[in-house]
């Protein structure tokens, strides 16, 4: 089946408190969303690629191709107020028949290892989602009380999320509703079981100032 990349990279900044939004900014000499580009490209030349960006910014981004040479073939699609309508958007450039899985841009660390698991168990399954272990303990708060969890018990989810394209697309003409965080829910919302995979722990998304300098080690 042929392979599709939908980006997404909708945010502002706030989190970050920068004046750039953080898929711009310069980690290891190259704007996060180059590096997340090359990641892909580096599994595969032939997967397509869909970018979803806020419509001030799609003028910025291609004066960033220009300015590092970028020259990666792509569409690029406006984004909408949430994350998914974003989605929504770049998924109206994806034709039925076909694999898509839809990435964070601001995860530019995911593996070669990953995205071949996630395509190899969407093809099989109907879609693929990439998790890690915590090590971390765990506690649950309630009101101004906590207690334990069992963290065998819990996963933290990564993107990309991998689809058919038939499944997603028919996922997202659901209405919005505010569990929606991720594309697994927007999935999982119509009575579909998930497939977890093993994600890789170095497939941090960038949120804070302190996620540049973890990704920066890794990327040098």
């Amino acid at each position: 089946m042929e392979k599709h990349v939908i980006i997404v990279a909708g945010g502002v900044g706030k989190r970050m408190q920068s004046e750039i939004p953080k898929q711009f900014l310069n980690v290891a000499g190259k704007p996060v969303l180059i590096h997340t580009f090359e990641g892909l490209i580096n599994y595969s030349k032939d997967i397509k690629i869909t970018l979803v960006l806020p419509e001030p910014y799609i003028d910025f981004w291609r004066s960033l191709c220009k300015r590092f040479a970028f020259e990666v073939d792509h569409k690029v699609v406006e984004g909408g107020q949430t994350r998914f309508d974003s989605v929504k958007n770049g998924l109206e450039e994806i034709q039925n028949g076909s694999l898509v899985a839809i990435h964070d841009g601001v995860r530019p660390l995911v593996s070669k290892e990953t995205l071949n698991r996630v395509f190899i168990k969407a093809e099989e399954t109907g879609n693929a989602i990439p998790a890690v272990k915590i090590n971390e303990a765990l506690r649950k708060i309630n009101d101004d009380t906590s207690f334990s969890v069992n963290r065998r018990e819990y996963r933290l989810i990564q993107t990309p999320q991998c689809f058919h394209a038939e499944l997603i697309k028919k996922a997202y003409q659901q209405d919005f509703k505010e569990e929606f965080i991720d594309d697994a829910t927007v999935v999982e919302a119509m009575g579909i079981k998930l497939n977890l995979i093993e994600g890789n722990r170095e497939n941090i998304k960038i949120t804070r100032r302190g996620d540049i300098k973890i990704a920066e080690v890794f990327l040098k």
